[in-house]
């Protein structure tokens, strides 16, 4: 296997990690510094700083947290991060991001091909989510929104709104792509600000009755719709 998997092995650091211990060559394999096409053979010895490091079977971890306001999703050991506010015994890392300003589903995870195949844009998984606005919604809004728009030199893809029924100031929308504070950043163009925001699904996954705080393991039935995507 290559090194960068070797090390997301380890459980010494994500493989995303990895691939930036080896750009600034702080990995070395039987003593030379390792490059991104360097492979490990049985025997070998691979070290990050000069600290020998060692492969081992990993059992897959799928959780499903609802990530309260406040916590940032970063694996960096600074105040308010997820890794912390979960306090997994097993090393995890967050499937994509919600900022810091909103609350609810993400999937955290210790495999990192998971990770890719549900965050990468190419692949159009939905995201749903609940906003509520500071003042009522308008069909303009909608209509032009849902066709996509253009936000800070970048083209939205087209996405699904739908009012809340009793309110006006609430509504749902899906998403197939994440860019970065993507629905805040399209309702600020129409002079909106966003007073809440929740995500209430990921894919087939939802948040349900699960609380601000809480995690939970994902359910078999969860899961094998997930594994079958990796398999494809």
């Amino acid at each position: 296997m290559k090194v960068d998997k070797y090390i997301g092995q380890s459980g010494y650091t994500s493989r995303r990690k990895a691939c930036d211990l080896i750009e600034e060559k702080r990995v070395t394999v039987n003593g030379k510094i390792a490059n991104f096409s360097t492979k490990i053979s049985v025997g070998d010895k691979v070290a990050i700083d000069g600290e020998w490091i060692t492969a081992k079977a990993v059992k897959p971890i799928y959780i499903a947290y609802h990530k309260p306001k406040g916590i940032i999703c970063t694996t960096e050991k600074i105040e308010g991060n997820i890794i912390e506010a979960i306090a997994h015994p097993e090393k995890i890392y967050p499937v994509g991001r919600l900022d810091k300003d909103s609350e609810g589903l993400i999937l955290l995870t210790n495999h990192g091909a998971l990770n890719d195949r549900i965050t990468n844009p190419k692949f159009e998984h939905e995201k749903e989510y609940q906003v509520t606005l500071n003042m009522p919604l308008r069909k303009k809004f909608i209509d032009e929104v849902e066709a996509g728009i253009e936000i800070h030199g970048e083209k939205t893809l087209p996405c699904t709104i739908t009012p809340v029924a009793g309110t006006k100031r609430l509504f749902r929308i899906i998403l197939k792509q994440g860019l970065n504070r993507q629905i805040r950043r399209m309702c600020n163009a129409y002079d909106y600000q966003v007073l809440k925001l929740v995500r209430l699904r990921v894919m087939h996954i939802e948040l349900g009755d699960l609380k601000a705080s809480e995690w939970r393991n994902l359910t078999k039935e969860e899961l094998e719709p997930l594994l079958k995507i990796l398999e494809a």
